[in-house]
This record gives C-alpha cells, structure tokens and sequence, in this order.
C-alpha cells in the first residue's frame, strides 16, 4: 500500500490532491491503518478556512502530522488547530454517542466536513457481544445516513477488511458500503506507491479522479 523510502518515511503516489466529497457519504478503504490516510485529507480543507469534526474510532488523530501540514503551508499551527474538533472514541458505544451527538457538536461548532474513522472496525470487540454490536451498530449506520442530508461532507476511513469479525457481524461492513455514494480504495501499484481507485457503478461518483497525492507519512 506503501512505499518506505531511504528515511524510513512512507511515501504516496503523486497526481493530484486528495478530496472529501462535496456531498453524500464516502468510504474510504484499504489495508493497514487507514484511519491514518484521512489526515491527508485535511489541508485542502484547512487551507480553504473550512471546520473538520473529526470522530476519531482508531485514536489516530496526530497533532505532529496536523503540525508538519501547517508548517509546510507556512500557517500557524494555532489556526489549523482552531478549525479541528476532535473527539476520540475507544469502544463503538462511545463512537455511537458521539456519531448521534453530530447535531449538537455542529451547533458549538459548525463544520463543513465530518470524517469518522474505525467504522465500522470498532464494532467487531469480542469482549462486545453480537447482539449489543448489533444494536450499536445500527444506530450509528441509521445516524449517518441522517446526517448526510445536512450541509456536510461525510466520510468514513474503514480497514474493515483486515479483520475476521464474528459471523454474526460479518455483513457490517458491507452495510456501510451500501449506504455510501462513494467508495475509494487505497492500492498499491506497480511501483508500490500508493493511490486511490473507485468502486463504479454509484451515483455522482468520481470515477475519473487518477492516483491521490501526499507527502511522506510520520509514524
């Protein structure tokens, strides 16, 4: 999915800058930790003055990355940080919470971009039995699709598709994919660089975007 270059850094494939959706529910997919790649989608975002609620399912939100994007643009790392809402969740009850809680974030604070990452991963807990991920589950799905109709881009960073979730749970994934306008998925290429593919064959889906772009990743 990656290429580590003679600094021990992950490079991405270069072609054009990565982008939310101006509408609907995307999905962002692919192996290893793509919670991680969703930072990459915040600059342009930043750079334009726009507010990111970022739900964050895979404690991945990194305010080191946040201030390299910042420092790279030449702003303040204060300003980038005055228009990022981050609230993190460490088990998919808190992340349901804070999914249906959109409404109420948007008032104290009103984002133009809501990026949720670890749905629905968080959600195949085994110390969480089937019938109470389920439930969970459903809420969050049934909330998202509600917040979709607001004045808002939404995305989810999933890497649903490592995992092995009990049979019970196995179509969780697969629900949020058919919920989505849009889903993307990061491939490696014959160079082993990273870029993004779509899935055809959704609505306004945009089919004719190349490879992604972005700068080295800092673990």
């Amino acid at each position: 999915m990656s290429k580590t270059d003679e600094t021990g850094e992950t490079t991405l494939s270069p072609s054009r800058p990565w982008q939310l959706p101006a509408h609907g529910l995307a999905v962002f997919q692919g192996q290893g930790d793509v919670a991680r790649l969703s930072h990459y989608f915040l600059p342009r975002l930043l750079m334009q003055g726009k507010r990111v609620l970022f739900l964050d399912g895979a404690n991945s939100a990194d305010p080191r990355l946040i201030a390299r994007f910042a420092r790279e643009r030449h702003v303040p790392f204060a300003q980038f940080n005055r228009q990022i809402e981050i609230a993190r969740a460490f088990t998919c009850f808190q992340l349901t919470e804070l999914i249906a809680r959109v409404p109420q974030f948007l008032e104290d604070f009103p984002a133009a971009a809501l990026i949720v990452t670890a749905f629905p991963d968080l959600y195949y807990d085994e110390d969480v039995r089937d019938w109470d991920a389920r439930v969970a589950f459903e809420q969050a799905l049934a909330n998202l699709r509600r917040w979709v109709s607001l004045p808002l881009s939404v995305a989810v960073f999933s890497s649903a598709e490592t995992f092995a979730p009990p049979a019970a749970r196995r179509r969780f994934f697969e629900r949020v994919r058919t919920t989505a306008t849009e889903v993307w998925t990061f491939r490696a290429g014959d160079d082993q660089r990273l870029g993004l593919t779509c899935e055809p064959g959704r609505p306004r889906l945009r089919c004719s975007a190349g490879p992604a772009k972005a700068g080295p990743i800092w673990r």
